[in-house]
């Protein structure tokens, strides 16, 4: 992955320059959320739009009408830049050069990125007090939570902030006394 964030890095930190001239990371970042979930949930359309079989103008025009017409993205710089990998036949990128672009955007801003799992799913009032709590376990100024539903957890939930993990479920606590107990046999 290294090689491939060695090519998306330009990308992102362009789309992220613009952003910051024109006050409109914010929006940007949640047009890469947007792209990403797009992009992640279709594999019909990553295999589209990568073929090198269609034309660039066909890509962006596909993409056009996916995003613009759709009204999925709240600035054309993220459309630009969608345009711009088909163009220059690196929409296989599309996804690294997105996340890319959330890890740097989340780093200039001072957001800590969070995984929760948990058992089951959380009311709003729990994910706002989640956050506050991890807000405070990361020390930052904000945190952007993904949080999953795992019912093998049992019970409880998993936290990993960078590479810091806090296993607060009964699976795991299962799992440690078990190691606890094979220990002392």
């Amino acid at each position: 992955m290294p090689l491939l964030n060695t090519i998306a890095t330009p990308y992102a930190e362009a789309l992220l320059q613009i952003g910051s001239q024109q006050g409109t990371s914010d929006d940007l970042a949640a047009d890469a959320k947007a792209v990403l979930e797009i992009w992640t949930a279709s594999g019909v359309l990553r295999d589209a739009l990568g073929s090198p079989v269609l034309e660039p103008e066909t890509k962006k025009a596909v993409i056009t009408a996916l995003f613009q017409e759709k009204d999925m993205l709240r600035q054309t710089a993220s459309l630009n830049l969608l345009k711009l990998l088909a163009d220059r036949q690196r929409i296989s990128l599309t996804g690294v050069v997105f996340e890319r672009f959330l890890e740097l955007y989340r780093k200039a801003k001072g957001i800590a990125l969070a995984q929760v799992t948990s058992a089951t799913p959380l009311t709003p009032d729990q994910e706002e007090q989640l956050k506050q709590k991890v807000q405070t376990m990361a020390g930052s100024a904000a945190v952007d939570c993904s949080i999953t539903v795992d019912p093998s957890l049992i019970g409880g939930l998993i936290v990993r902030i960078g590479s810091r993990v806090v296993d607060a479920s009964l699976a795991g606590q299962v799992r440690r006394l078990g190691r606890s107990l094979a220990k002392a046999a």
